[in-house]
């Protein structure tokens, strides 16, 4: 038996809410900002480029609604003026013994916007719920 990438399907993600499965999370991104810097008297007519800020994406959790669930919008209702309920988020990818192989963790997390379902008279999808948090540094957990 070989060393075979892992599926993306199976996974949990710890958010201080439910234990209510995510249907989808994706934002696990980071990025180093360029900075172009040239003296004026280097020989070479090229900049140097040099790191800069890190910058992470928001990350966005996906979920189907449940009766009498308001999570996710209690969640949002905490922002008030330049306070919020922060918390620490972990998102495992599992194996199939439901063990956490590899873990994500985001720094700081609040929610930046809620996006209610699409509804439609004439579909059979699933009610989706979007929440989308801002944090303050991802890492991976060991």
């Amino acid at each position: 038996m070989g060393n075979n990438p892992l599926a993306a399907y199976h996974f949990i993600v710890e958010w201080g809410g439910t234990k209510l499965g995510f249907s989808e999370v994706s934002g696990l991104n980071i990025e180093h900002e360029v900075i172009e810097y040239r003296e004026g008297s280097s020989p070479e007519f090229k900049s140097r480029k040099i790191p800069g800020m890190v910058k992470y994406s928001n990350i966005t959790l996906k979920r189907g609604i449940m009766k009498s669930d308001t999570e996710f919008m209690d969640w949002m209702n905490t922002i008030n003026m330049n306070a919020v309920e922060r918390r620490d988020i972990i998102i495992s990818l599992l194996n199939e013994v439901h063990e956490p192989v590899m873990s994500w963790k985001a720094k700081n997390a609040w929610p930046t916007k809620y996006s209610g379902p699409i509804l439609n008279a004439t579909g059979s999808d699933i009610a989706i719920e979007t929440l989308e948090l801002a944090h303050e540094g991802l890492s991976i957990v060991k």
